[in-house]
C-alpha cells in the first residue's frame, strides 16, 4: 500500500535553493524519499496544469513547457520511462487512436 504523507512545503526545481540563497535567505529543504517524491510530482502536475489553465496566450507556452518538460518527464522517469520511451508510447497511441488535430468532440452515441 502506498504511504500517504502530510504535505508541508512544495516540490521545487533543483536550483531554487541556490536562488533563495543568492537573495540572502537560507531555505529549509530536504530530499523526498521515492514514495513522497512520486506523490509530490502528482501534486506538482495538478499545480502546473492549473497555472496553464489560468495563463493568457502570452504565458501559456511557458506554463505548458513546465507541464511537459519538468513534470511529465519527471513522472515518467520515476516510473522508469525515459523521454524517448515516452515519445514512442505517445506516437503508438496516436497511430492507434489518432491525435487531437481534428478537434472532434464526442457527445454520446445514438
Amino acid at each position: 500500500m502506498q504511504e500517504k504523507y502530510v504535505l508541508h512545503g512544495k516540490l521545487v526545481r533543483d536550483r531554487i535553493p541556490q536562488i533563495i540563497r543568492a537573495d540572502g535567505a537560507e531555505p529549509e529543504v530536504y530530499a523526498a524519499d521515492p514514495a513522497e517524491y512520486r506523490q509530490r510530482l502528482r501534486v506538482k502536475l495538478v499545480e502546473e496544469v492549473s497555472e496553464y489553465m489560468e495563463a493568457d496566450e502570452t504565458d501559456a507556452p511557458e506554463e505548458l513547457a513546465d507541464v511537459l518538460d519538468e513534470v511529465a518527464f519527471a513522472l515518467a522517469a520515476d516510473l522508469g520511462v525515459d523521454p524517448t520511451q515516452l515519445e514512442k508510447i505517445r506516437a503508438a497511441k496516436a497511430e492507434q487512436r489518432g491525435g487531437f488535430a481534428e478537434r472532434i468532440v464526442w457527445t454520446g452515441n445514438r
